[in-house]
C-alpha cells in the first residue's frame, strides 16, 4: 500500500479515516517536512544554549511559568511534565480514535513550528505503522492548554512508560515498544510540551464522528424515502421548483437525493390520483428542510476540522525563518468545541424526525397499515417496542445536544481562566452520532416492514435497492421474534455506509 506522506499542511479527513480503519494506510514523514522540523529544532537548541528565558524550555508550566529551570534539569522538566499531566480517567479511547490522535499529533509536529527533533515524529509514525496504540483515558481534558491529560498518556509510551496495546494485548509501554522493535525516546528541551499541548484528542474524536455523521445524513435520506413509500406519501414537496425559491444548498441536495431515490415508483403511481390527502405530515414533507439543515451544519463542521487537522496548536511556537519563539493560544479548543456541539445538535434533530416517521409507521390511524406492522396484531406485538426504543434514544441524543463549549471552568490557579471543554464536546458528538445511527436502523426496519404490505407494488428504484440490502441481513417479520439482532444487523449496514452509498449513487 502506498504510504501517506505527512507534510503537516495537507492532511484530509478521508486520510485520517484511512489511517484509522483497516486496512491501515501506512504513514511516513515527507522529506520536506523533515527539513522544516530540523530548522525549528535548531532555533530551540540555540535558545537553550544562550540561556534565554522561554516558556516551557527554561521555565515551569502554567502558573509555574515564572519558575526558572537550570539547564542541567531541562530533560527532567520534560519527563516530569508528561508524568504529572498523565492524570486521565475513564474508559480508554477506542483504537481508531487513538490512531487518529497519534496521526494528528504527528502532523502538527511535521509543520515545523513545534521545535522537536525528527525522531519524535518518526517514532509516532512507526508506532502507528506497527500497531502500538497508547492506552488513553477518554476523560480529564478541559480543552486548553490543549488536551493535556490524554495527550500525556500518549506521550508516556514514547518514553517507555504508561501502557499500550499491541495486536489486541494490553502491555506496559516499554514492552509494547520492545515487541514492535522500537526504542523509547529520551526527551530533550521542549519535546514533552510539544507532545501534550494541543487539540488533537478533541479533533481526532471529532473527525471520526463527523465522517460517521456524513454517512448518517445520507442514510437518513434513504430511510426517509422508504418511510414515505410505506406511508404512501407524495414526493411533490421535493420538487426542484420549491427548493429553487429557498435555495439553501443542503436543502437542495437533500431534495435531489429524495427525488432520485423515489424515481420510477409504482407505489406512487398507485395513489397519484384520487388520494384525499392534500399534504403529508412535516416529518415527511419537510425532509429537505430538516435534513438539509443538518447537511449544512456538517459542512461547517468539516470546514473547521479541515483547518484544525493542519494547524499548529502547541505553545510556544517556533518560527525558524525569523528565528523567533512566540507564546500564544493556539492550543485553545474553542473553534473545535463549538462545531462538535453543533454536530451533536444536528444528529439529535435528525434522530428526532426519524423517530416521528417510525411512530407514524407503527400507528394504524396514521399509516393505513396493520397495527405495529404485524399481520396478526394482538397475539403479536410487531414493531411496537422498536418505536419505544427509538423514542428512548432520541431523548439521549437531545441530552448530548446540550453544549459543552459554553461551560468554561477556570483551572491552573486561574492562569487558565477560560477553557473550551472540547473533549467533552467531542465525546458527546460521538455518542450522538451512535444514537442517530441506531434510530435510523430502526426506521429502516420499520419502513421495509411497511413495504411488505404494499406488495406487489414496487417502490422507487433507489428505495428498492435499500430494501434489498436490508433484506439480505434481516428477513420480513412474519411473527414476533427477538428484535435486538435485527436492529444490530441493520445498524452494521448503516455504519458500514451501505445506505449512504445508495443515496449518493442516485445523484451521481
Amino acid at each position: 500500500m502506498t504510504p501517506l506522506e505527512l507534510r503537516g499542511d495537507a492532511l484530509g479527513l478521508e486520510d485520517v479515516e484511512a489511517v484509522t480503519r483497516p486496512p491501515y494506510t501506512p504513514v511516513m514523514l515527507a522529506p520536506a517536512a523533515r527539513e522544516r522540523v530540523l530548522a525549528a529544532r535548531a532555533v530551540v537548541e540555540r535558545a537553550v544554549a544562550e540561556g534565554r528565558v522561554v516558556y516551557g524550555l527554561t521555565t515551569g508550566f502554567g502558573a509555574l511559568a515564572e519558575v526558572a529551570i537550570p539547564l542541567e534539569r531541562i530533560r527532567e522538566l520534560q519527563v516530569n511534565l508528561i508524568r504529572s499531566h498523565a492524570a486521565g480517567v475513564g474508559a480508554p479511547l477506542p483504537e481508531d480514535e487513538v490512531r487518529a490522535v497519534m496521526l494528528l499529533r504527528a502532523n502538527v509536529l511535521a509543520r515545523g513550528h513545534s521545535g522537536v527533533r525528527p525522531a519524535v515524529v518518526e517514532l509516532l509514525l512507526e508506532m502507528l505503522n506497527r500497531g502500538v496504540h497508547p492506552v488513553i483515558p477518554e476523560r480529564g481534558s478541559v480543552g486548553a492548554s490543549g488536551d493535556l491529560a490524554p495527550l500525556s498518556h500518549l506521550a508516556l509510551v514514547l518514553i517507555g512508560e504508561g501502557e499500550a496495546t499491541l495486536r489486541g494485548e494490553r502491555l506496559a509501554g516499554a514492552e509494547a515498544l520492545r515487541r514492535a522493535g522500537l526504542e523509547p525516546l529520551a526527551l530533550e528541551a521542549k519535546e514533552g510540551l510539544a507532545l501534550n499541548n494541543g487539540t488533537q484528542v478533541q479533533t481526532g474524536i471529532g473527525v471520526l464522528a463527523l465522517r460517521r455523521a456524513e454517512r448518517a445524513v445520507e442514510t437518513a435520506e434513504v430511510a426517509g424515502a422508504m418511510s414515505l413509500e410505506a406511508l404512501r406519501g407524495t414526493p411533490d414537496a421535493f420538487d426542484e421548483a420549491i427548493q429553487r425559491v429557498r435555495p439553501h444548498p443542503g436543502q437542495r441536495e437533500s431534495a435531489a437525493r429524495l427525488r432520485a431515490l423515489l424515481a420510477s415508483s409504482q407505489i406512487r403511481e398507485s395513489h397519484r390520483y384520487g388520494d384525499p390527502r392534500v399534504q403529508d405530515a412535516y416529518s415527511l414533507r419537510c425532509m429537505p428542510q430538516v435534513h438539509g439543515a443538518a447537511r449544512q451544519a456538517l459542512a461547517y463542521v468539516r470546514q473547521v476540522l479541515e483547518i484544525e487537522v493542519n494547524s499548529v496548536t502547541d505553545n510556544p511556537l517556533i518560527f525558524p525563518e525569523e528565528g523567533r519563539i512566540l507564546s500564544g493560544g493556539n492550543f485553545h479548543g474553542q473553534p473545535v468545541a463549538q462545531v462538535l456541539d453543533l454536530l451533536a445538535m444536528a444528529c439529535a434533530d435528525l434522530a428526532s424526525i426519524s423517530e416521528r416517521r417510525i411512530a407514524r409507521l407503527v400507528d394504524p390511524a396514521l399509516s393505513g397499515l396493520p397495527a405495529f406492522l404485524t399481520a396478526d396484531a394482538g397475539v403479536n406485538s410487531g414493531l411496537m417496542m422498536a418505536q419505544i426504543v427509538a423514542a428512548s434514544l432520541v431523548t439521549e441524543a437531545r441530552l448530548r445536544a446540550a453544549p459543552a463549549s459554553t461551560d468554561s471552568v477556570p483551572t491552573d490557579a486561574n492562569r487558565e481562566d477560560h477553557v473550551s471543554m472540547g473533549v467533552a464536546a467531542a465525546l458527546k458528538a460521538r455518542e450522538a452520532v451512535g444514537l442517530l445511527e441506531t434510530v435510523l436502523a430502526i426506521e429502516l426496519l420499520a419502513a421495509a416492514q411497511g413495504l411488505e404490505f404494499l406488495k406487489p407494488l414496487r417502490p422507487g428504484a433507489g428505495v428498492e435497492r435499500a430494501y434489498d440490502a436490508l433484506r439480505s441481513v434481516v428477513p420480513p417479520l412474519r411473527e414476533d421474534r427477538v428484535l435486538a439482532p435485527d436492529i444490530d444487523a441493520a445498524l452494521a449496514l448503516v455504519r458500514r455506509g451501505d445506505f449512504a452509498a445508495i443515496a449518493r449513487d442516485g445523484v451521481a
